[in-house]
């Protein structure tokens, strides 16, 4: 689509509407000359040139890429009337939006019923499901992995409610065994699984946990904001096809999280939170006298910890899920172009003699470090800073970023590495954008490249 035309349709869109209301005039002190605009505005501009190509298959690197034309036309479009979806009548139209997309992502995780808005940021929805968990295990706290988010340990702490790290795999799961010894002590009262870890997309055991909520009477939150689209994935045929059993039990879990800015193909900042039981719609009960007042149905402020939010957050995601729906054959097919190009460059950095995986990929991560000789975790630890240092600055740059394992995890991936140092950094690519897939042998000749070369 041709987003220049688009955005010019934008403008011209809002001011017919606006023009309906009869003509007015600017205030004299919001007036700024076009000469001195063009004068700061070109500050602007070059101000923003430090910035990486996030757009550019060369950036494999952190989980970063740009939103959809038509999330850039659909956020802009509203943007400019500036709606706030906390209430209906601060953004009738985008407050019915945000309910039409959050049925439609329940309905992608198999929820029956819910109750659900978006959030500014997976952080905001996750301190929610946080927040209810509280409140209906008072006293109790929340468990979850050592390879989850760090938001969890530091929302236990704002809530003020204990936290638990518990173990994981040799892959990054959760240790179901160190989970139920914990869970025996009765001081949890919340799970939280995570769907698809930021460090390694590992997807933690979510149907084999759902018998341990029965058993002890916890809930079960999923924390999927990084991988929660790719339950669309879930049992496809063809090598980007998922296990069902994970992705299948999000349905029967408490509340679950996704983020739209993530695989969603939305600007920043668009997550959500959504909860399978209606009724805990009670705990965010308040009094704004002067808010709820041009209707009687719910107001999205009625059921969110969060006040005024950008209903254009809401519209970007609406026109996106009408071009490109959350199913398999509509978004699912820009995530299996990543899950495939991850798997492909899996493969040849196993036939390479001077790269090594750390981690199979399951998702669109890949983890992989130089070898080097001695074979140790500061050998290995130096290495792989150079190469993502020395890569930014070729002139046929590649930009990856690093993860640090610890060398208990380092060890349980490849005990010939000698653990000389507390840890080390590998190199981490995220290929959440579909182009990777067209760019994969030349990612590897690039990567294969700094790996030989060293300065």
């Amino acid at each position: 689509m041709d987003l220049q035309h688009w955005l010019r349709e934008a403008a011209r869109s809002q001011q017919r509407w606006a023009d309906g209301f009869g003509p007015y005039a600017t205030h004299p002190s919001l007036a700024v000359d076009d000469t001195r605009f063009a004068e700061v505005f070109g500050e602007f501009t070059e101000r923003l040139r430090d910035n990486y190509p996030f757009f550019h298959p060369r950036y494999a690197g952190q989980m970063l890429k740009p939103p959809h034309p038509a999330a850039v036309v659909g956020y802009t479009t509203a943007m400019l009337i500036n709606p706030n979806n906390h209430a209906l009548d601060g953004g009738p139209a985008t407050a019915e939006m945000e309910k039409e997309v959050v049925r439609q992502l329940a309905a992608m995780f198999g929820f029956t019923t819910h109750l659900g808005h978006l959030t500014t940021s997976g952080t905001v929805a996750n301190l929610e499901a946080l927040f209810v968990a509280r409140e209906l295990h008072p006293g109790q706290g929340i468990a979850y992995s050592t390879e989850a988010h760090y938001t969890h340990g530091r929302m236990c702490s704002v809530l003020g409610v204990e936290g638990h790290a518990v173990p994981v795999d040799d892959r990054g799961r959760m240790d179901l065994d160190a989970l139920e010894e914990l869970l025996r002590t009765g001081r949890v009262g919340t799970v939280v699984l995570t769907a698809g870890t930021t460090g390694l997309g590992a997807i933690d055991p979510v149907h084999r946990a759902l018998p341990l909520r029965e058993k002890y009477g916890v809930r079960i939150h999923v924390d999927a904001a990084y991988g929660g689209f790719f339950t669309l994935l879930a049992g496809a045929e063809g090598p980007a096809g998922l296990p069902e059993a994970p992705w299948r039990a999000v349905a029967r879990c408490d509340s679950v999280v996704v983020d739209p800015h993530k695989h969603g193909l939305q600007p920043y900042g668009c997550g959500a939170v959504l909860f399978a039981d209606p009724e805990v719609g009670r705990f965010y009960l308040h009094d704004s006298p002067y808010t709820y007042f041009t209707s009687t149905e719910l107001h999205l402020g009625e059921i969110s910890l969060e006040c005024s939010r950008a209903g254009a957050s809401a519209a970007a995601l609406w026109l996106t899920f009408r071009l490109l729906p959350p199913t398999r054959d509509g978004l699912g097919q820009v995530l299996a172009a990543g899950r495939r190009a991850a798997l492909r460059w899996t493969e040849l950095i196993d036939a390479s003699e001077l790269l090594e995986v750390y981690q199979p990929p399951e998702l669109d991560i890949v983890s992989f470090f130089p070898r080097v000789e001695p074979a140790a975790l500061s050998t290995v630890d130096a290495a792989s800073e150079r190469m993502l240092r020395q890569g930014m600055s070729e002139d046929d740059p590649v930009f990856l970023s690093t993860l640090r394992a610890s060398a208990g995890a380092f060890a349980a991936r490849h005990p010939k590495v000698t653990a000389d140092a507390d840890g080390g950094r590998v190199l981490r690519s995220v290929l959440m954008k579909p182009e990777s897939e067209h760019r994969v042998e030349w990612l590897h000749e690039r990567v294969e490249i700094l790996a030989g070369n060293p300065e």
